[in-house]
């Protein structure tokens, strides 16, 4: 069977045009990624150092308030709040809904969006509250 040489075997990243739907895609998978690497070592460092005592807790505590750990903290509940949104576009996806192009950029926008405002409404809330 004759295959024409000028016909791709398959898709692939030259024919498709980016928008914010792949993108929000491919962060979903990166911040996945990024909330089991980083995300669980904070949180194993932080059992560990209640569980080893004061000095072992002040230690974990000078490093979480000082600005690089607000940083990783903002950072990680961004990530969160991003690959939650994404999840749930998935979902709706997963159900047969939202695969309309324009509906599907609504959506992407919407997660990039809603991971932002929720974000900062977090953090809001934390620094109001004090903790």
């Amino acid at each position: 069977m004759a295959r024409s040489s000028a016909r791709p075997l398959s898709p692939h990243l030259g024919i498709y045009k980016w928008g914010p739907h792949m993108a929000v895609s491919i962060l979903n998978r990166a911040m996945g990624v990024g909330l089991a690497t980083v995300g669980m070592a904070a949180l194993v460092w932080w059992l560990v150092a209640a569980a080893t005592g004061k000095e072992a807790y002040d230690l974990f505590m000078s490093w979480a308030s000082w600005w690089p750990g607000k940083v990783v903290a903002v950072a990680l509940t961004f990530t969160f709040f991003l690959h939650l949104c994404a999840g749930l576009r998935h979902f709706v996806l997963d159900l047969g809904a939202g695969f309309e192009l324009q509906t599907n950029r609504a959506w992407a926008w919407g997660t990039l969006i809603g991971a932002f405002v929720l974000t900062g409404l977090t953090w809001l809330l934390i620094i109001w509250k004090g903790l």
